[in-house]
């Protein structure tokens, strides 16, 4: 048996994987440690499960989505929404006081939290109401608008800590991770990153990978190193967990705006919630981001097209992904 057999048999869901063994040597590349191990070079993608006829708004999933700040409200909005048109069935903007109607007006599907802010920015929040937010939860998002300041990182440390559902971090959520090295620490859930190059580049200390091996290389090894699943978007978006990678092939250059990053943690918050299991919940997620993207992009052209366009087209993803790849039914929770 070869070494990437071995490996492969102590993968789970290697299946329709193509598998590249390269040896067990360490070496370092810009700073960053790489262990050279055998990896998934190529997952197919995972199969879209199907919505149960007798589902009810708790079978699809409570999640929250926790940031927005003064001039920052709708990149909490775009979350939200990304997450509703993808089948969650609730969702909860977590947002600063001062921005909440601003919110639960954008949507009236959204139900909102408001909390204490100072300076429109979310305080650092108690034990107490942390616990209450996260109560029954199946999933959370944060950072889409959240800030940067001393309360955010204990917002986002405490969560680290405390979250035993899947976390999403995200946009400020990422800056002030990569700030006080919060990913280094112990964490009490599952946690998927999605930073774009800049953000990466922050959170490994090194100078943005140049080429798609660099990109891939750097992607694995940091998700290797901190236990977490790692969403590293670009053209040709990465998805890797340290041992298994996924390379997207949707999207185009008319998703280089802002807010598009927002729709894509919504859309993978919204998957987790649904109970779909986080490596294949991030790799559906890009995919039909992209593809929202590819669909906007015929009709609005890559130079017309905005953030929201992409929520606008969601259900038209979804559907072509249920047309083409058919599903499969999973357990989800009652």
């Amino acid at each position: 048996m070869s070494l990437a057999e071995e490996r492969s048999e102590m993968l789970p869901g290697t299946a329709g994987c193509n598998l590249a063994a390269s040896g067990q040597t360490v070496f370092s590349e810009g700073g960053i440690l790489m262990v050279n191990v055998p990896v998934v070079q190529t997952c197919t993608l995972p199969a879209l499960p199907t919505r149960p006829v007798d589902g009810h708004k708790g079978t699809f999933g409570r999640i929250a989505i926790i940031g927005g700040s003064g001039g920052m409200s709708g990149a909490v909005c775009l979350a939200a929404m990304a997450a509703l048109r993808s089948g969650s069935g609730l969702v909860t903007a977590v947002v600063p006081h001062s921005i909440q109607a601003i919110v639960a007006g954008h949507e009236p599907c959204i139900m909102t939290r408001g909390l204490v802010d100072e300076n429109q920015q979310l305080q650092r929040i108690s034990p107490k109401i942390l616990a209450e937010i996260l109560d029954g939860r199946h999933a959370v998002c944060c950072g889409p608008g959240l800030g940067v300041s001393a309360s955010t990182v204990g917002i986002v440390s405490d969560l680290l800590e405390v979250a035993t559902c899947p976390l999403v971090l995200d946009a400020d959520a990422l800056n002030v991770a990569a700030m006080q090295k919060l990913l280094e620490r112990p964490r009490a859930g599952t946690c998927i990153v999605t930073p774009h190059p800049g953000e990466f580049s922050r959170l490994t200390g090194t100078p943005i990978p140049e080429t798609r091996n660099e990109r891939e290389r750097q992607a694995i090894s940091y998700a290797n190193r901190h236990g977490i699943i790692v969403v590293l978007k670009g053209p040709g978006t990465v998805v890797t967990d340290g041992q298994r990678m996924y390379r997207n092939t949707t999207g185009n250059s008319g998703m280089a705006t802002g807010g598009s990053g927002d729709v894509l943690s919504g859309i993978i918050t919204s998957l987790l919630g649904q109970g779909i299991a986080a490596f294949d919940a991030a790799c559906i997620a890009v995919h039909v981001h992209g593809l929202a993207g590819d669909l906007a992009a015929d009709a609005l052209t890559e130079r017309g097209m905005i953030a929201s366009d992409l929520i606008r087209f969601l259900p038209h993803a979804w559907s072509d992904c249920e047309e083409t790849r058919g599903g499969q039914r999973v357990d989800f929770r009652p």
